[in-house]
């Protein structure tokens, strides 16, 4: 099992509890986001992801509320 991950930041409007959100590793070496899978082909095509990397799309409220609070 992995380090556990500590939660940052996440959807203010979130009503289930399992909405994007921005997680950070134990070693604070890294982050993990939590989001909507980019389907767009269009999209993905500009990001010519290498094998074994996803996108996903992350509210701006997430990521906001996170660097609001390291303020």
């Amino acid at each position: 099992m992995g380090a556990p991950l500590r939660k940052l930041s996440g959807d203010p409007d979130c009503k289930n509890g399992t909405c994007p959100a921005l997680w950070g590793t134990e070693t604070k070496e890294s982050y993990v986001v939590q989001g909507y899978i980019e389907t767009d082909p269009e999209r993905l095509a500009q990001l010519d992801l290498p094998e074994g990397e996803m996108a996903v799309i992350v509210p701006a409220a997430v990521l906001e509320e996170y660097f609001r609070a390291r303020r």
